[in-house]
């Protein structure tokens, strides 16, 4: 005989919150530059980014939040990429030399502060309207993480 030990939650119930790259990170790779800054970060460098989204939702039918491919989706969109401001002259300089599709443009300096708010918005415009939200943590190097505490 088959014993139930707790009916599962029906959806809309209550919420729930999942991790995507919590323990494991979501990592991609671009370059990017802070135009204003005093320092070297004003040159055009890269960095492997470590990204890590937290979201709250309600339990949707199939009995998860989202799908963790629609959350990596968007984050995959930058992997690879050049994070570039507005009117920084490289976005022309990329798209003069036929590599337009290779930058991602921002409306503030590209910093994992900025990221994560621009990555935040994205999600929640992507994601479906069970999720209440959204917070993203962006890692630069081991000593800078910006974004949502979690």
């Amino acid at each position: 005989m088959t014993r139930r030990v707790s009916e599962p939650a029906s959806p809309g119930a209550d919420e729930r919150t999942l991790y995507v790259g919590r323990d494991r990170p979501i990592r991609i790779s671009a370059g990017h530059r802070i135009r204003h800054h005093d320092g070297k970060c004003s040159r055009p460098h890269g960095h492997n980014y470590e990204i890590a989204v937290k979201i709250v939702g309600e339990l949707r039918e199939e009995g998860w939040v989202v799908d963790k491919g629609s959350v990596t989706a968007v984050v995959s969109e930058w992997d690879h990429r050049f994070l570039l401001e507005a009117d920084d002259p490289l976005v022309e300089a990329f798209e003069a030399s036929g590599d337009g599709d290779a930058v991602v443009v921002l409306d503030d300096p590209p910093t994992a502060e900025v990221m994560s708010a621009v990555l935040e918005r994205r999600l929640e415009a992507t994601l479906p309207e069970t999720v209440s939200a959204v917070s993203v943590q962006v890692s630069e190097t081991a000593e800078l993480c910006g974004g949502a505490e979690f």
